[in-house]
């Protein structure tokens, strides 16, 4: 066998897809949990983020390339996950109204700006100065992506649903024991249970607690984000509404605070009303700067990392994952601003 897979969240589904393309033999890892973090996913994408409406970091390359790879996982999975869509946000100021006015105008902008509305121009949104319509924005339903992608492991065999104990691991120089299995490598995409690892305890994965509401309301045209994001939901006039951003409360529950503050910043991004039918709660794994982790263990290189998607695995995994699988296939070097590379002096630290 080729390699193991532990957890599959986002980024070990991805990297799973990724391995499946290639006709590699694997198998996948996973305990699944309610609360997982891509299992409450909003799974919002979008190119143009941040109090200041900057574009997101590499979204030249990553934004057409999500675009294609989740696609091509509709067309081979046979399921629909993938919705592109128009968002809307309203400015805040006459300053960034005139900012994104002169942005209009830049070519390098040109592929991520559908209009900018200079007056209020949506009736069931608070935008008095108007606001910036963005284009290659959309969603993926995360867990149907997930659920997916599960089906179609296990119906090839390369599904397990327990949990893989790290600490039973035999590692060798040719590669990985795990009770009955040999594999060449193994890769560990296990989000914050990455800070139980062994081997990997020692990276600065932070958990960044976010809950959501669950809302009702008469449909509306576009995805809309400003101090909140509302994006459709799977059933019929159904949105998510999120999120918060926690990294000190890791309690497994939703909060009362969380509510309140989603329910005031809704309350000053759409003026229709609307019924919450759920909250809920996950955890995602950040970095300190905010960049995905991949590539090897300093001591031990066939146990390989995927971690750290933070708040945007959606448009991060399906391009890193291809990167990761480049460079154990082909050798071809990590990026460096994703490398684990960057943090071993940590690992020297720790020793």
């Amino acid at each position: 066998m080729d390699y193991i897979i532990v957890g599959q969240g986002l980024a070990g589904s991805c990297l799973a897809l990724q391995m499946a393309y290639r006709n590699k033999r694997f198998i996948v890892f996973d305990q699944p949990k309610d609360n997982h973090a891509s299992s409450v996913a909003a799974g919002l994408f979008n190119p143009i983020t941040g109090r200041v409406l900057a574009k997101t970091w590499m979204a030249d390359i990553l934004f057409p390339y999500l675009t294609r790879f989740y696609s091509g996982a509709e067309q081979f999975l046979n399921r629909n996950f993938f919705f592109p869509k128009p968002l809307y946000r309203p400015f805040v100021s006459i300053e960034e109204q005139n900012e994104w006015m002169a942005k209009s105008a830049d070519p390098s902008f040109a592929g991520y700006i559908k209009r900018v509305f200079l007056s209020p121009s949506l009736g069931h949104v608070h935008d008095p100065l108007g606001g910036l319509l963005v284009k290659q924005s959309g969603y993926l339903e995360v867990d149907v992506f997930v659920e997916s992608i599960r089906e179609y492991l296990t119906e090839k065999n390369l599904y397990r649903e327990e949990r893989l104990d790290e600490r039973k691991l035999k590692i060798g120089e040719a590669g990985i024991q795990y009770g009955d299995l040999e594999a060449g490598k193994i890769i560990l995409c296990t989000g914050i249970d990455i800070l139980d690892s062994p081997y990997f305890s020692w990276l600065p994965v932070k958990p960044l607690k976010g809950e959501v509401l669950q809302i009702k309301m008469d449909p509306v045209d576009y995805i809309y984000n400003r101090g909140v994001y509302v994006v459709p939901g799977r059933s019929k006039n159904e949105y998510t509404v999120g999120a918060t951003y926690d990294f000190h409360n890791r309690r497994p529950e939703i909060t009362r605070e969380g509510r309140i503050e989603l329910e005031t910043k809704l309350g000053e991004l759409i003026r229709q009303p609307y019924s919450i039918h759920k909250q809920n709660w996950g955890i995602r794994p950040t970095t300190i700067d905010q960049k995905v982790i991949a590539g090897p263990h300093p001591e031990w290189p066939n146990i390989i990392i995927f971690n750290g998607l933070g708040t945007k695995g959606v448009s991060l995994a399906p391009y890193f994952s291809e990167r990761l699988t480049e460079w154990m296939e082909e050798g071809i070097d990590l990026p460096g601003e994703v490398n684990i590379k960057r943090f071993k002096s940590l690992y020297s630290n720790v020793e």
